[in-house]
């Protein structure tokens, strides 16, 4: 087999590939999501729950994320590239509907861990704090927060002649460099779901030694292990 044969039957193998993996890895992503959804929004024990609250938006925002990176996927394998360097509205917009879908995603997982602390919490005024109304509060605020974010930072993406679909402005080239992805993007949600999610399991585990229905111990197990696995 010549080296210029052996080099398409790669390239073939690995653009198969691609594309097989995408799509099982897309497909037990949208099973996955879509029983969080039904779950969460069908049955009445978690209906009023701020945590589940966060985890059905989070399921919702990690479809869309998937299915775009699928399409890009998919797109990149057929036609050799996903046509952010040849449409200048397609540059910016891919990367604030990824953007907006992922740091939804982010702080949905930290804004459940967070939650399910203070749900779990032995102190009773914590208790109370969360409620389904503030989770919804809160995630209007981060949803509005993240597209003006996206907006504002999509919106430097330019095509260039060398390098393709990159920023093209100073200010946030600097700005993403050394804020946006190794902290708002990084360090910040790992450290806060870490932490509360750590906290949220002490908690759990001395929920036995307080007076509480047999029910609602269970649920707030099961929540917890949930918020731990994200």
């Amino acid at each position: 087999m010549s080296t210029s044969s052996a080099s398409n039957a790669i390239l073939k193998f690995a653009t198969q590939y691609s594309i097989y993996s995408g799509c099982i890895t897309f497909s037990f992503g949208v099973i996955g999501n879509a029983l969080n959804f039904l779950v969460f929004t069908q049955l009445k024990l978690f209906r009023t729950n701020g945590c589940a609250f966060y985890i059905t938006v989070e399921s919702i925002a990690n479809f869309i994320y998937q299915l775009l990176s699928i399409t890009l996927t998919i797109l990149t394998c057929i036609y050799g590239d996903d046509a952010t360097g040849r449409s200048s509205i397609w540059c910016k917009l891919r990367f604030i509907l990824a953007q907006i879908c992922a740091l939804t995603n982010f702080y949905m997982v930290c804004f459940s861990a967070v939650d399910q602390f203070f749900s779990t919490n032995h102190r009773y005024n914590l208790r109370q704090m969360c409620t389904l109304k503030l989770g919804r509060y809160l995630s209007f605020i981060l949803i509005c927060f993240v597209i003006i974010h996206s907006i504002a930072l999509g919106s430097s993406y330019n095509i260039q002649p060398t390098f393709g679909c990159i920023i093209s402005d100073h200010i946030w080239v600097q700005y993403s460099i050394f804020f946006f992805y190794p902290v708002l993007f990084g360090f910040l949600p790992i450290v806060i779901a870490s932490t509360f999610s750590v906290l949220a399991y002490h908690n759990v585990r001395r929920i036995v030694r307080r007076q509480l229905p047999i029910v609602r111990r269970k649920l707030d197990k099961q929540i917890t292990a949930m918020v731990l696995m994200r």
